[in-house]
């Protein structure tokens, strides 16, 4: 079990330390379940926009659910980091038009959407690093995504929120502040659970 005293940082730290012990191996197996998972949701099998990113390092993998979601036909949307850490959207249009940006992070090139574009997803994947019981996720601390679920929330958007992890990153409890929003579903390697 992961040992934290409480606060944020602390819980980042020790969740960011166990990834950094993952093999490529254990990466690239989680992937392969994760998507073979994620694509059995409903919320993705009727979804005609979805809402995802580009795993990057020790991240669960979401390449090749990209993949999958475009083959079916799916509007996949990626974020772009703004400076001030706010989210633009452009076009997945495959691995090879991706660029590389600040951050280490992969960017989809060309037409940028704008930052709202994400309010017409029907599924929004959230990254992160813990979510527990109740469906409070814990991000980076960048606060990019705490501001996609914001907009979503003044636009009346309610698309599905759900979360890509490994296994041990279902955890008792995500320390919460107020502006923290709860995922509706969270994906690992070994299932999926939902919360009220």
């Amino acid at each position: 079990m992961i040992k934290y005293d409480g606060n944020k940082g602390e819980l980042r730290q020790a969740l960011l330390a166990v990834r950094a012990g993952l093999t490529s191996d254990d990466v690239k197996v989680a992937e392969e379940a994760l998507g073979r998972r994620a694509l059995e949701l409903p919320e993705l099998a009727r979804a005609r926009t979805v809402a995802a990113y580009v795993s990057v390092g020790r991240e669960p993998g979401t390449r090749a659910l990209l993949e999958a979601l475009r083959a079916r036909g799916v509007r996949v949307l990626l974020p772009v980091l703004l400076p001030d850490n706010d989210l633009d959207w452009g076009l997945y249009r495959g691995a090879d038009l991706l660029v590389r940006a600040s951050r280490g992070l992969l960017e989809p090139g060309g037409e940028r959407l704008g930052p709202d574009a994400v309010t017409g997803a029907d599924t929004v994947l959230l990254p992160g690093l813990a979510v527990d019981g109740r469906g409070m996720r814990l991000g980076r601390g960048g606060g990019s995504y705490d501001r996609v679920l914001a907009r979503l929330e003044r636009a009346g958007a309610t698309p599905a929120r759900v979360v890509l992890l490994y296994d041990d990153e279902v955890v008792a409890r995500v320390p919460e502040e107020p502006h923290d929003h709860p995922v509706h579903a969270v994906v690992t390697p070994g299932g999926v659970r939902r919360f009220g």
